[in-house]
């Protein structure tokens, strides 16, 4: 006689409205998970960790910022974005000056060889999350900027 097979454990509901907002956390975190992924990838090309490249990025938009405002925009501690500055700072990508108006304000600036790094390589970047976006139509990757979006305000609100 063969042994029994084990029953599949059935999901636990917490009901309909509970078991949508779980699927739907669950379906963005992975997919941010993974996007996260190709991300990180296509970043270690540069000899760059995503933290790294993301507060380049930011000074490259932004222009020069306040440390702490760096790290709010990047959802990040400021014992991070302190750190984070070090390496690049140490790699001769980034300089840090106080603040001329207020003293305890640190702000970050790009250097030149700092600039000429992201210019030279957000292009791409830039192709590789918009291949990774292609699987949707334009409208669908606006209405899901829209959402998100709206999610997140929300949240940040509640």
């Amino acid at each position: 006689m063969k042994p029994a097979k084990p029953r599949a454990a059935r999901p636990r509901s917490y009901g309909l409205t509970t078991d949508r907002a779980l699927n739907l956390w669950v379906a963005l975190a992975r997919c941010a998970a993974s996007v996260s992924r190709v991300a990180a990838r296509d970043i270690q090309r540069y000899g760059l960790t995503q933290a790294q490249f993301a507060v380049l990025e930011a000074l490259h938009h932004k222009g020069p910022m306040p440390l702490c405002t760096l790290g709010d925009k990047l959802l990040v501690t400021s014992g991070n974005i302190t750190y984070v500055a070090d390496q690049l700072e140490r790699a001769g990508y980034l300089r840090r000056r106080r603040s001329t108006e207020d003293r305890r304000v640190v702000l970050a600036r790009l250097t030149p060889k700092g600039e000429a790094l992201i210019q030279r390589n957000f292009p791409a970047h830039a192709r590789c999350i918009e291949q990774s976006a292609a699987v949707l139509s334009p409208r669908e990757q606006t209405g899901l900027a829209r959402l998100l979006k709206k999610w997140g305000k929300a949240v940040r609100k509640s």
